[in-house]
């Protein structure tokens, strides 16, 4: 399954956003997987990946579209967020620390967690993308961790 959503860069549309994702996910997996489970982290980094561009990349421009990608292969989920911003140079990144009460800076750290790859490319073909992947269990494989 592939999919994908254009849509304006303005934090008004992030329940639409996430619905996409999820109602998307749902659709296609039914219940092969422990949505109670999974829904949290695939939103959390969703919401923190699209939020990034809305203020950091287009800098409250809500004209400017974020356009979201999904690809869904048995179970492997593949999503990407471009944006038309300056971009983000990952090799200024320092992860925050905990003893000088940073403010940001928890974005990156945040999507690393939560999924199994993160990648962010800058300026492909004027754009920049960052994709992030993970496999979603199925339902007898995560009720076997518990």
């Amino acid at each position: 399954m592939r999919t994908e959503l254009q849509i304006p860069s303005d934090l008004k549309f992030l329940n639409i956003v996430e619905a996409w994702l999820l109602d998307c996910l749902q659709a296609e997996l039914g219940d092969k997987v422990d949505w109670s489970k999974q829904s949290s982290r695939l939103r959390l980094a969703l919401v923190e990946a699209y939020s990034n561009v809305v203020r950091h990349a287009h800098k409250e421009q809500p004209e400017v579209p974020i356009l979201l990608r999904l690809e869904l292969n048995d179970q492997v989920l593949a999503l990407e967020i471009w944006d038309s911003g300056n971009g983000f140079d990952l090799s200024t990144y320092l992860p925050p620390d905990p003893e000088s009460c940073q403010e940001g800076g928890y974005g990156w750290l945040i999507m690393k967690r939560l999924m199994d790859r993160v990648e962010y490319q800058l300026q492909v073909n004027g754009k920049n993308c960052l994709k992030l992947e993970t496999r979603l269990p199925d339902k007898e494989a995560s009720q076997n961790i518990d």
